[in-house]
Parts: structure tokens; C-alpha cells; sequence
């Protein structure tokens, strides 16, 4: 945790922040629906930006976090160009008159408690674990937002995409693999997309449910069916992609045998899950046609 006290603070800074500890349980009380929608909506997360640019009007958005345009993590950067950034510190978001504002569950706590010691109702968009839990999200920042037929139509959106998903034989296994080796394991929403086609956990079969680094000698041992990465290098740009090169991993894993999901589309649940799931389906089936694995 970095000090409270980092840089010189000049005593409004100062001032802020004192009162704003002596109320920080304040934090963790949730937004709550009023009777008249939020009319000046700040985000400071990546995830948090994506949902507000579905469900909200534009001309009740004051800022997006500075994440928001990056289009390898943004599913939104476009879009989001047309609306300006924020820093994420509370100066910055209290200059923008916001009512609302949305943050991530890893946010600056210090920030959220000097929205809080000034009334500012604070939100916290978590991380999608499941299909079901991003339902809950959904429906609750579309309330939050005086919009609830446009959570419902992102909800038709997901649906439709998931009833299109192909379905795996049995046996056909799945795990998720990152930079040098990371698996991330159960309670990811490409986890529970692969759950959905019938895939056997790749990552209960290497007894990394809950997630961990798996050599590569443990990854070949384990020959999973399918792979899932977020890009497919033709060469090694770093020290963490460069295993994937080796002859050894890259003879048992195989092109054929790898799933391609993008982080803009994996990190955060919501305007991006459509694609997401029929992204993936399209490359299963493939993967069927061309027999690599069963139907």
C-alpha cells in the first residue's frame, strides 16, 4: 500500500483527505437508486467504463477513466474518444461536479473516502466471475441509472450469444493459459463460457483450480485438448511470451489447438461479452470441422 503521505500536499489537499478518513467505513455503504438518475456520471475503471457507455446517456457521462481509450484493453476505446478522461484522484472527479461515481474494487481507497466524506454516492464494479454474477451487475447499474430496458437488452445480447454456443464431446478439455505460464483457473468469465460448451477443466486436471504457474513439463504432461490465450505472437516479443515458443510446448499445443481470446474482450464482462462468447464458439467449431476435437 503506498504512503498516505507521498508527495507535498498543500492544505486543501491536506483537509480532504483528513476528513475523508474520519469517515472511510463510509466507503463501503453502495450507491442507491434515486428517484431522478445520476445526471453527471464519473468512472475511474476500465470495467466500470465499458457498462456506463452501454447503459447511460451520453450527455449524463462527466468522465471515463484514462484506460478508456486503449484499445487493447478497451473494448470501448472508440467510443469512448469522444468523452474526456479523469486521473482517478478525488480533485479531479469533485472539478466534474459528478452525482455518481464508478470505481473497481481496487480503486485508491483514499479517493473513495473523500468522495464519501463529501456525499458522493460511489458504486463498485467488480470483476465478472460467472455469467450470472454479471447478470446482478447488469440489472443493478442499469437501476442505478434510470435505465432499465437497456440492461435488459445487453442481457438479450448475452443470451442469444450463449444459446448459439456449439457443444464439445466428452473428454474434450479447455484450460486458459497466460504469460509465463500462468493459469488463471475457475471464476473467470472465459472459464465459464468454456463450462457452457462442455470442455473438461483443463486446470482441475493440473490441480490448479484455484489458480498458479505450471511448468512446462506439467503443461505437456497434461495435453489438454485446448488451449486459451490471449494472443497468438508469431515470435516472442519478451521473456513472458517466450516459452510458448519453445519447440517442445509449441509441438504438444499446436496452432490448431489454440483458442484466441483477446484481453479487450476477457477482462471485463458486459458490451464485450457478445463477442466474446460467439468468438469463441466460431473458433470451436473449427476445431470440430477440422477434427481437432469432438462435437
Amino acid at each position: 500500500m503506498r504512503p498516505l503521505f507521498h508527495y507535498p500536499m498543500d492544505s486543501v489537499r491536506a483537509g480532504l483527505v483528513a476528513a475523508a478518513l474520519a469517515v472511510l467505513p463510509a466507503v463501503l455503504q453502495p450507491a442507491t437508486a434515486a428517484a431522478e438518475p445520476p445526471r453527471r456520471i464519473v468512472s475511474i475503471n476500465l470495467c466500470a467504463d465499458q457498462l456506463l457507455l452501454a447503459l447511460a446517456d451520453p450527455a449524463s457521462i462527466a468522465g471515463l477513466s484514462a484506460m478508456a481509450r486503449d484499445p487493447e484493453y478497451s473494448h470501448a476505446a472508440e467510443t469512448a474518444r469522444a468523452f474526456p478522461q479523469v486521473r482517478g484522484g478525488a480533485e479531479d472527479i469533485l472539478t466534474r461536479g459528478a452525482d455518481l461515481v464508478l470505481v473497481g474494487p481496487y480503486d485508491d481507497r483514499y479517493t473513495r473516502a473523500a468522495l464519501a466524506a463529501r456525499g458522493i454516492p460511489v458504486e463498485v464494479i467488480g470483476l465478472w466471475t460467472s455469467m450470472d454474477e454479471g447478470r446482478v451487475q447488469i440489472r443493478r447499474l442499469a437501476d442505478l441509472l434510470g435505465r432499465k430496458e437497456r440492461g435488459e437488452a445487453l442481457l438479450a445480447e448475452i443470451d442469444a450469444a450463449l444459446a448459439r454456443l456449439p457443444r464439445v464431446g466428452p473428454g474434450v478439455s479447455a484450460l486458459e493459459l497466460e504469460r509465463r505460464g500462468w493459469v488463471p483457473g475457475a471464476g473467470t468469465l472465459v472459464h465459464d463460457v468454456l463450462r457452457r460448451m462442455g470442455f473438461a477443466d483443463g486446470a482441475e486436471a493440473l490441480g490448479m483450480g484455484g489458480g498458479g504457474f505450471a511448468s512446462m513439463e506439467r503443461l505437456i504432461a497434461a495435453a489438454p485438448s485446448m488451449v486459451v490465450l490471449d494472443r497468438d505472437l508469431p515470435a516472442a516479443e519478451d521473456q513472458g511470451t517466450a516459452w510458448l515458443r519453445h519447440p517442445a510446448l509449441a509441438g504438444a499445443l499446436p496452432p490448431a489447438r489454440r483458442l484466441i481470446v483477446p484481453s479487450r474482450l476477457s477482462i471485463c464482462g458486459g458490451p464485450s461479452t457478445p463477442e466474446l462468447i460467439d468468438g469463441l464458439g466460431a473458433q470451436v467449431r473449427r476445431a470440430q470441422d477440422t477434427g481437432v476435437i469432438s462435437r
